[in-house]
């Protein structure tokens, strides 16, 4: 009896060790990159592994060990055994981790390519003909498909998906093509390829997103999704034409990564327990403002989810739908058949909603439905693109909605951002520049906590940061509030007027966070510069 790998039976041999013959098992909860060898998992096909959930680490002792999720799989233990030709310990490591590692082996360039430069295209005689892959839909089709482009595609993704990236810039130029990846909202540079390797590249991707090879005049958009050991990753494609030729942006949407809760956004307690009070009230509007990639989705998503329960009718308008949330009625805008926001709108009111959450208020008669529908009994979650919370009420008064429909209306507005975290695996203390200091006031210079830096490591990819939070500002509508937006006032005068009642700016909370040794005052000053345009230099280090 044996197990059946690469189509043959592998019968127990001398080097396969039973149950009864293998040393003492124990447990690994997690697999070091260093455990991960070439040499060990080259002779296994990837399908048996993952099949079999099984893989070959090479331990610190420089003993070789075989990582199972279930410990009483002996056949795929005694199959690996007799094809490395050595007895091998048994380790016990989670079904997760065993696929990851997985994975890293197998789009890592470790066990496909013989440790080969990871920047380099494979070599294909057909990527090399430009002429005939820029002149031939079909050349480009094959050429496509082919298992190098394959093969590279799949390493970008793998690569994104590893490093936490959130979109993949794919841009061409006159000599070459480069990859960028935005990783916590910063874009770094990661592979460079020759410009005949474009082409192929480029058709690869439209192929997956089921776009027009052929079309290269015009901006094209699509989605696809892709699936990496157990996490499905949603893309957003999009193309555009360029000078240099046609530019994509991945945007890239892990179904695996679980969504936050309003516990783990970074909102202060206060600020939390009153954003709570608000979103339980039964009409009015709240409203998310900031740029994009500031995290408007996320708290909404983490809002709707806190008040999806059973008594609760919850509908949404969102562009795109970025993650699915059971329980909720969700809708596509499509501006091709004219369903617009407002048009959405319309029809979801005849649903009879209890909460209603708009992705976006763009333009006059979206917002104009919105407000009716808070005036009659809902609750209206949505977002404006404004740098503070007070340039909400002056945004859609320049739309053209009456500031007495506003004041009746907006119940509170919410500005956010998002800042880096300080990696944990390389934080030590620091001593800002005086100019840094300089740019906060005396709340820095008067406090006698303790700030830190990351130094950088293999963990955060040399940036000093890894994973981000968010920093907040709540502007309550009060009546002193209302007077203001009546009379028409700008939006500084409106600020002014909350921060004297108590409310924390942007600003303000990320020095809460930078004095908690969340973050640096560099990032806080990066997220929330407004006028001051000053070069920071490198800080100092303690003892420096």
């Amino acid at each position: 009896m044996g197990t059946e790998l690469n189509g043959q039976i592998i019968k127990k041999s001398h080097f396969a060790a039973s149950s009864k013959m293998s040393p003492e098992n124990y447990s690994l909860n997690t697999i070091a990159p260093e455990q991960l060898k070439p040499e060990l998992v080259r002779k296994l096909p990837l399908e048996f592994l993952k099949a079999q959930c099984a893989i070959p680490l090479l331990l610190e002792n420089g003993q070789v060990a075989i990582a199972l999720a279930d410990p009483l799989n002996v056949e795929a233990y005694d199959a690996i055994s007799t094809v490395l030709e050595r007895l091998c310990t048994r380790v016990i490591c989670p079904e997760s981790e065993i696929e990851h590692a997985i994975s890293r082996c197998y789009y890592q360039n470790t066990a496909m390519s013989d440790g080969s430069d990871e920047n380099e295209f494979p070599n294909d005689d057909a990527c090399l003909d430009n002429t005939s892959i820029q002149t031939y839909a079909e050349d480009l089709l094959n050429i496509a498909n082919k298992a190098p482009v394959i093969k590279l595609v799949n390493k970008v993704f793998f690569h994104a998906v590893h490093s936490r990236a959130s979109d993949i810039h794919i841009e061409p130029y006159e000599n070459h093509l480069r990859i960028r990846f935005r990783i916590d909202g910063v874009l770094h540079d990661v592979f460079t390829l020759q410009k005949q390797y474009i082409p192929a590249l480029l058709s690869r991707l439209k192929i997956m997103a089921n776009l027009n090879i052929a079309e290269r005049r015009l901006p094209q958009d699509g989605q696809s999704r892709i699936k990496i050991g157990r996490n499905l990753v949603d893309i957003r494609v999009s193309v555009i034409p360029t000078l240099g030729g046609e530019r994509v942006v991945l945007r890239l949407l892990d179904k695996g990564s679980g969504k936050l809760t309003l516990n783990e956004i970074g909102l202060a307690t206060d600020v939390l327990d009153r954003f709570r009070n608000l979103i339980g009230l039964t009409h009015g509007i709240i409203l998310l403002t900031g740029p994009t990639g500031s995290g408007k989705t996320t708290t909404l998503y983490a809002a709707l989810n806190e008040l999806n329960y059973q008594e609760r009718n919850i509908l949404t308008v969102e562009d795109p739908i970025e993650y699915q949330l059971p329980g909720i009625g969700q809708m596509q805008v499509k501006p091709k058949i004219k369903l617009t926001f407002a048009n959405c709108l319309r029809h979801i009111l005849r649903h009879d909603p209890d909460v209603i959450m708009i992705g976006e208020i763009r333009d006059i008669e979206t917002a104009e439905i919105a407000i009716q529908a808070s005036l009659t009994g809902h609750l209206v979650l949505s977002t404006l693109h404004t740098n503070d919370a007070a340039s909400a009420v002056t945004r859609l008064i320049d739309m053209g909605i009456e500031p007495y429909l506003i004041s009746s209306s907006v119940v509170a507005v919410m500005a956010q951002r998002l800042l880096r975290l300080i990696c944990t695996s390389c934080k030590r203390p620091y001593k800002p520049k005086e100019q840094i200091i300089s740019l906060f006031g005396d709340t820095i210079a008067a406090s006698d906590n303790q700030l830190y830096e990351g130094i950088g490591c293999e963990n955060c990819i040399k940036t000093g940061y890894r994973g981000r939070t968010g920093i907040f500002e709540m502007l309550v509508i009060d009546d002193d509030i209302r007077k203001l937006m009546n009379q028409r006032c700008c939006s500084n005068v409106i600020k002014d007027v909350a921060v004297e009642k108590g409310m924390n700016t942007l600003r303000q909370d990320g020095i809460t966070k930078a004095l908690a040794s969340q973050t640096t005052l560099e990032e806080v000053y990066r997220v929330t510069q407004d006028s001051i345009q000053t070069n920071i230099g490198v800080t100092e280090s303690v003892g420096a």
